[in-house]
């Protein structure tokens, strides 16, 4: 298990995801249901939880804690974990180990007595082993091991597959203020201002940002209703950081904690629903998600991309429910339109160009502004005839607004974003205040940043926004491709790990994928929206301008597009209108979406043989695929597009 390091704010506490988790992200989300399972079944991250500060970086150290039985098991039957073999090296019966420890030089290079875990015949079996010695693969992210009585390759693949396992009383001894993760289960939660019991942790998540606490609940007063069919309490998410946990006795085994306001009721149900509904809706879930697995495994082979599927047979189960998660999210009606441009010669769509070549066109109906007399109009009492028209589609509700936030925008001002992002909105506010609550917003950024946003708004109340009309959809992303043919004229998609799909975001044009493959196109519509503004966060953007609505609906135009003096093609930063119709007619045609592969320089991992190589790249050797929305503008008559030129 690799280190991590992050800063992360004790009061980001609102939920995570349950199979995955992000390491820059600091908010967490509500997970599904998690099926309970009997201690002696289950494997726990015994992560060292460092007691730390707010101001100073939490370092986690890991390793796997695993109980196991059956015939042949020692007596003491609790392991850990350590690493699982992953192949064999050279002709020696040497073995290739990906650890799972911080400690791999204490584990893999001490000889001594380890012990391996098998399956046969579909039963677990635990086998004595002695390491020899062992070392570090340079330039590879696993160790190179050798066992007494192996020293032939067909002996060696015997063992490829198996877990490598240590006896739990070999644990390291820790420092002051770590704690190994199976010792918190079962601890009791207190609340430190008021001596009251809380629950009980039943289970320790390492979530990348922080490593989590699931404490089932007390039956309280309060959710004696929701509990009546319930065995057992309700399960919240509480972050395991020291402004949150102050104090961990592990004599009394108990830990006293000083919650934000509204943490422990934040992940109650509240749906009423019984366990054995609730079981069943899980059921129906999986079983689409395993319909879904299906269908995309089918579609990889189809596409001559099947080495992706390798990874779901061997590796961890986590590891492979991930990778199973990630082959079933793939968009494969866009991937295949993408994947056509990798055999054209590279050609991003011009805006600058478009508007050049269709000029005489749209100039027509172009109205030429300055940006001070745009920001006029966005005051109530200076609307003209054209703005009172925007405004009135804006109070009766038939406008929405997407609102776009890139990796670049993250990447550029990572610590300021959210303050950039807050003090845009307070401005957006405090134009169309009277507007808000008829309007819908719909928010896309990247996923490792959706959750911040999520809690920026419900801390302060959605902004005035109708908390019911506020979405947050992922950006849309496509794999990376290498830009080496193999045989067939085939271009591969990277893998960073045999587990990890390389992934890039599409760029603007995947914010019309999305409102597609979320069906937002027609929920707006059955909701009686006329027109959706798609923006970037930035100066330029003035998000919902009721002249700029007025001037789209008066020409009857099906694009309302905004262009700046000196305007460059700069496909970051735009803010356009597009009417409902024409915003389903490019929804649902999809050689609409007009791709182009840019050369990027990637580190991935390939198989040689019958060995996984890492390939730390130096030079651009891959491709990820970008649609610009710019390229839609195509599928509109020049003469339908509504102009805007603002001179700054």
């Amino acid at each position: 298990m690799r280190h991590f390091s992050f800063h992360a704010s004790p009061t980001s506490f609102s939920s995570i995801p349950t199979h995955s988790c992000t390491a820059s992200s600091s908010i967490f989300t509500k997970p599904p249901a998690i099926q309970s399972t009997p201690w002696m079944k289950m494997h726990f991250s015994c992560s060292l939880l460092s007691r730390r500060s707010v101001s100073s970086p939490l370092r986690t150290t890991a390793e796997l804690h695993s109980v196991v039985e059956g015939e042949g098991a020692p007596e003491e039957s609790e392991f850990i974990e350590i690493g699982y073999i992953c192949n064999v090296h050279g002709l020696q019966g040497e073995l290739r180990v990906k650890p799972t420890t911080d400690f791999p030089e204490l584990r893999f290079s001490t000889p001594g007595k380890r012990w391996l875990r098998v399956r046969i015949l579909g039963k677990e079996r635990i086998q004595e082993v002695e390491l020899t010695e062992g070392r570090g693969h340079p330039g590879q992210k696993n160790w190179i091991i050798s066992l007494g009585g192996v020293d032939t390759v067909e002996t060696a693949r015997q063992f490829v597959g198996s877990t490598l396992l240590v006896r739990e009383s070999d644990r390291p001894v820790l420092e002051e203020g770590e704690f190994y993760i199976p010792d918190l289960v079962g601890m009791k939660v207190i609340l430190e201002e008021t001596g009251s019991p809380v629950g009980t942790v039943v289970n320790v998540f390492n979530s990348g940002a922080s490593d989590l606490l699931q404490v089932m609940l007390n039956p309280a007063k309060e959710t004696n209703d929701l509990l009546k069919n319930e065995v057992t309490g309700p399960l919240v998410w509480i972050p395991f950081v020291e402004a949150i946990v102050p104090d961990v006795d592990m004599n009394k085994r108990q830990m006293r904690i000083t919650p934000p306001e509204g943490l422990l009721e934040l992940n109650i149900r509240s749906d009423g629903r019984s366990k054995k509904e609730r079981h069943k809706l899980e059921w129906k879930q999986r079983k689409k998600m395993q319909q879904r697995l299906v269908a995309a495994k089918k579609k990889l082979n189809e596409i001559d991309q099947h080495h992706i599927l390798q990874g779901l047979s061997f590796g961890g189960k986590d590891q492979k429910a991930s990778l199973a998660s990630q082959i079933a999210s793939v968009n494969f009606t866009l991937l295949q339109q993408a994947m056509q441009s990798l055999h054209r010669p590279p050609s991003r769509y011009s805006l600058t160009e478009f508007v050049n070549t269709n000029w005489t066109s749209l100039s027509k109906g172009a109205v030429r502004i300055s940006k001070e007399s745009l920001a006029c109009y966005e005051s109530k009492g200076k609307l003209d005839i054209i703005g009172g028209r925007g405004a009135q589609l804006m109070s009766t509700g038939k406008v929405a607004i997407v609102l776009v936030i890139s990796d670049k925008d993250v990447d550029s001002c990572s610590e300021n974003i959210y303050s950039q992002f807050q003090a845009f909105l307070e401005e957006v506010v405090s134009e169309v205040k009277e507007w808000c609550t008829t309007l819908p917003l719909l928010l896309v950024c990247p996923s490792n940043k959706i959750q911040d946003f999520q809690q920026l708004f419900t801390d302060h109340s959605h902004y005035g926004f109708d908390a019911e009309k506020v979405w947050f959809l992922e950006e849309e992303k496509l794999p990376v491709f290498s830009s080496s043919l193999t045989g067939g004229n085939i271009r591969k998609i990277l893998l960073g790990s045999p587990w990890l799909i390389l992934q890039s975001p599409v760029g603007s044009g995947g914010v019309v994928s999305l409102l597609k493959s979320h069906n937002m196109v027609t929920n707006l519509s059955d909701m009686g929206i006329e027109y959706v503004e798609v923006c970037t966060l930035g100066r330029r953007s003035k998000l919902g301008n009721p002249y700029f609505f007025g001037l789209v609906e008066s020409c009857n135009a099906d694009v309302g597009l905004k262009i700046f003096d000196e305007e460059t093609d700069n496909d970051d930063a735009f803010d356009m209108i597009f009417s409902m119709p024409f915003l389903k007619k490019i929804t649902d045609r999809i050689d609409n979406y007009e791709f182009f592969p840019v050369p990027v320089v990637s580190s991935y991992v390939e198989v040689q043989g019958k060995e996984w190589i890492d390939v730390r790249g130096t030079s651009p050797n891959s491709y990820k695929l970008q649609c610009s929305i710019n390229s839609f503008l195509k599928a509109c008559s020049p003469d339908r597009i509504s102009l805007v030129q603002i001179a700054e």
